[in-house]
């Protein structure tokens, strides 16, 4: 008995020791876990933890600073920054909802509903109405609403309004760049990031805020221009007045110096003001005069005459027969855009009173090979390298897609796509001595005042020689002179140019419109000694269409007030000095 006591005794002794052992064990993994939790969390997860704790007790929020001013060519304010405030609110503060909801929607012109959702959100920031009024913070401060805030921003403002809005674009509410000028140099632009941080106690309730800065561009750069201010007014105030008289869809206008390529004036109409841009069809952003493509029609002419003068196949005084007003090519029967039936015409006497026929004969002349590669040459079918956002390239066939009457409807300006900024650069080549120049829009970077980046002009290619460039500048002066362009033609001054009426082609109908037109005129001024090269082209314009009567006088006057104001003297005041001298 004793004996078996003592078995027992020893057993439950063993069984002690096993669960004594297993919960040691147990303690031992239990505390080994432990300590590598906490390790992780101090060491590993150290700097997370805290700034989730931090963010607990911390509101951030980021407003941008000092975006670049933008200038035109003699440092007129085009756009610039103001002082602003914006609203949001604490909903852990707001005490009376629904009063705070009805003040707030009525002093800010907001919906009611939707602010009362915003400020019933368990949050400790939301915001009410970014870059408010003065009137609307003035009546909200004055209100003291409790939980509703306030916070420093600025706002791009743009103090001409409507002016060279096409080219200049737009902000966002974060003041990023969404077109033109704004988006092609965001990067340069863009200023400073802040980084508002308020302190909240335990209830959410602010209790202390600082700034921190932070930035990649810390100073910034402004942008200046080739604009000109005075030039931009001049030409957008005409283009819109014929616009307007014409009760046409669209206008597009560009003035640019024809040596250095540089763009004194851009406009399209219908217009919008940047200031508040969303008040506008988005379709008034756009610039047609860099995004949209047009059949150009008889302004194109002067392309197939410098293909055959440059590759001596024809001269100025050679003679075509216009097959009295109608040709037949394959089974197609082209005729003259007006009711003329030239019979016999020089190529002077073809471009000033815009046979398309004899435009054809000397595209034949040239061939279909040559006539493309002068085309390309001039810059057409390929993008002109200015940087703005949204540039076409227009349309160009290559010859081997070219059926029996592309030669013919080319030559005339049909059955090809250009850019208006294409067209332009092309004309400047032809007036400035045959060098295709790289079209310009930026003048200068200036940072802290000083210029850090000044534009230089960029000659792509010698497109014509200097001889083609005489010959064809005395061609387009008869066009003015003698021809379709009388209506272009300036007291004082020689004008060279070139008119055009493009029928506009039918999409559906796959055919050429006879009731709508695209009317242009482009030319340079001084003829022999070429101060500007203006286009004008007046979309779908009603009552008359052709380019003599509707965007010829617009050219006209733009080019009057401009060589006005640019003193370029006329003929008689340069004899005057001559003389004088």
């Amino acid at each position: 008995m004793a004996k078996q006591n003592k078995q027992n005794t020893e057993t439950f002794r063993d069984g002690i020791k096993s669960r004594l052992k297993f919960v040691s064990i147990l303690l031992f993994v239990f505390g080994a876990a432990l300590i590598s939790r906490l390790a992780f969390l101090q060491i590993i997860q150290h700097d997370t933890l805290v700034a989730k704790s931090e963010k607990q007790y911390l509101s951030t929020v980021k407003t941008h600073f000092g975006r670049g001013v933008i200038y035109d060519r003699n440092l007129n304010e085009l756009a610039r920054n103001v002082e602003v405030e914006s609203v949001y609110v604490n909903p852990s503060e707001v005490q009376d909802r629904k009063s705070v909801a009805r003040t707030l929607a009525t002093t800010l012109g907001l919906n009611r509903g939707q602010i009362y959702k915003k400020i019933s959100a368990k949050k400790h920031f939301v915001w009410i109405k970014r870059k408010c009024s003065l009137a609307e913070v003035a009546k909200l401060k004055k209100a003291g609403l409790a939980g509703v805030r306030f916070v420093a921003e600025q706002k791009r403002f743009y103090p001409k309004r409507e002016l060279a809005a096409s080219v200049l674009g737009f902000v966002g509410m974060d003041n990023q760049g969404l077109a033109g000028i704004e988006h092609a140099y965001q990067a340069k632009l863009k200023g400073v990031t802040v980084r508002q941080v308020t302190e909240r106690d335990a209830r959410g309730r602010s209790i202390q805020s600082h700034e921190d800065l932070q930035s990649s561009n810390p100073s910034g750069y402004d942008i200046s221009l080739t604009l000109d201010e005075v030039i931009q007014f001049t030409t957008e105030y005409h283009l819109k007045k014929q616009v307007e008289r014409f009760k046409a869809d669209s206008g597009m206008a560009v003035v640019m110096n024809p040596h250095t390529g540089e763009i004194y004036a851009m406009a399209n109409v219908p217009q919008f003001n940047p200031n508040r841009y969303g008040a506008f069809p988005s379709k008034s952003w756009k610039n047609n005069i860099i995004a949209s493509s047009y059949e150009p029609g008889s302004i194109f002419k002067p392309i197939v005459a410098a293909a055959a003068l440059d590759k001596g196949l024809a001269r100025p005084q050679d003679i075509f027969f216009c097959e009295n007003g109608m040709m037949k090519i394959g089974k197609v029967n082209i005729g003259e855009a007006s009711d003329h039936k030239f019979g016999w015409l020089s190529m002077r006497d073809i471009i000033a009173k815009s046979s398309n026929i004899g435009a054809i004969k000397i595209a034949q002349q040239v061939g279909k090979n040559s006539f493309y590669d002068y085309i390309r040459k001039f810059g057409f079918g390929q993008k002109s390298g200015l940087p703005l956002p949204g540039e076409s390239a227009g349309q160009l066939k290559s010859p081997k897609n070219w059926t029996e009457l592309s030669l013919a409807s080319i030559s005339f300006g049909h059955e090809i796509a250009v850019t208006p900024i294409q067209m332009v650069s092309a004309m400047a080549a032809i007036a400035n001595g045959g060098n295709l120049m790289e079209p310009h829009v930026k003048h200068a970077l200036i940072k802290d005042g000083q210029i850090v980046e000044q534009f230089e002009p960029k000659k792509i290619r010698r497109v014509i020689s200097e001889k083609t460039s005489r010959q064809l500048v005395e061609v387009l002066k008869s066009v003015v002179k003698t021809g379709t362009g009388k209506k272009a033609g300036l007291d004082g001054y020689d004008v060279a140019g070139k008119t055009g009426t493009a029928q506009k082609y039918n999409t559906e109908t796959r055919s050429y419109s006879k009731t709508e037109f695209v009317s242009s005129f482009i030319g340079f001024a001084p003829a022999d000694s070429p101060r500007l090269v203006i286009l004008v082209m007046i979309d779908n314009p009603k009552g008359s269409h052709w380019g003599s009567v509707v965007a010829a006088p617009v050219f006209r006057n733009i080019a009057k007030k401009a060589l006005r104001y640019l003193n370029v003297p006329s003929s008689k005041e340069r004899v005057f000095i001559l003389d004088r001298a």
